[in-house]
């Protein structure tokens, strides 16, 4: 199955609304746009998801999990840092999860810092805007092509 499943968290659904200077201007619709017509020209299918609810984020991981697919790009937001009930879903993956954020978490407030997603996901892309997603993406597909990586 050739589909890359992009899981996005709170308040992401307000990009190009929400804190330009950490953010961007990018909307969430033109980032899935874009990401769309980038899987497109590699040969895949990109099927987004957003949750402003935890519970939801879960049922949707599991339900990609049983269709099966490349992997997942997942920009939790907010629920990075302290959502353990999100850590122990990722841990049971059965296909590969990249965790993304736009901005750089690690210089942002001492909070923002730590992901509790970390220890769990193949890979984390952070701080270069639409780029770290086309970088998971990218590290998806590769680990197609090289399952030992």
């Amino acid at each position: 199955m050739n589909v890359i499943y992009l899981v996005s968290g709170a308040n992401l659904h307000r990009l190009g609304q929400r804190n330009p200077v950490h953010y961007g201007t990018l909307t969430y619709a033109s980032l899935v746009q874009t990401l769309t017509l980038y899987a497109k020209e590699k040969g895949y299918e990109l099927e987004a998801f957003q949750s402003n609810h935890e519970g939801a984020l879960i049922d949707f991981l599991c339900s990609a999990y049983d269709r099966g697919g490349v992997g997942i790009v997942f920009n939790p937001g907010a629920f990075t840092h302290y959502a353990y009930s999100l850590h122990d879903t990722v841990e049971m993956k059965t296909i590969p999860i990249v965790e993304v954020h736009l901005s750089d978490i690690s210089r942002r407030e001492p909070w923002r810092a730590h992901s509790v997603l970390a220890p769990v996901v193949d890979a984390q892309f952070i701080g270069e805007g639409i780029i770290s997603y086309q970088k998971a993406i990218d590290y998806l597909i590769s680990l197609l092509k090289n399952p030992s990586r």
